[in-house]
């Protein structure tokens, strides 16, 4: 059918590059896993017991964050702040990646290739952190007694099942 972009090798108002369909599928496959990467950094920001927000929640934990006794959270947050001793030029780093993603996907004529890069560069950043989180989690797990990581195993099981949306009491659900 000629004039239509499904399919073709034509963008909008018939530019060169990618078809419009796959330039919106490209940004709700984005959407989706910030979506997803914001869910899970959300629920280390407000875990189960309420507290304030603090570097336990930007590990990249997810439910385990809120399996841990809070000593075993205010244990991990020192232990990160100690291991992570640039943190704030970590988060400035992050926040620039995200800056990139914004502009490239802003950019007329659209530049996938610069997406691509700005979406790698924020992956392996997060990642990072996440490496860091399950460093941290894998000591404490070590250093608890079986009776200790059997709780703490019961706890992430309940979570798992029924997962807190609004803090203390569940009033999220």
């Amino acid at each position: 059918m000629a004039g239509t972009d499904e399919g073709g090798a034509a963008g909008a108002a018939g530019t060169p590059g990618a078809p419009r369909w796959m330039r919106v599928a490209l940004v709700v496959s984005l959407a989706a896993n910030l979506l997803v990467a914001g869910v899970v950094v959300g629920a280390m920001l407000h875990g189960p017991d309420g507290g304030p927000r603090g570097a336990i929640g930007d590990i990249g934990l997810g439910p385990f964050t809120g399996a841990f006794a809070p000593e075993d959270r205010r244990a991990m947050r020192d232990d990160f702040l100690a291991r992570a001793a640039d943190f704030r030029a970590m988060r400035d780093r992050e926040h620039a990646d995200f800056a990139a993603v914004l502009a490239a996907l802003r950019a007329e004529p659209f530049d996938r290739a610069a997406l691509e890069a700005a979406l790698g560069s924020l992956r392996d950043r997060l990642a990072q952190r996440m490496d860091l989180g399950r460093d941290i989690m894998l000591d404490r797990l070590s250093a608890m007694t079986p009776a200790a990581r059997a709780a703490f195993a019961d706890r992430l099981e309940e979570m798992l099942r029924h997962p807190r949306h609004g803090g203390p009491g569940g009033d999220g659900d």
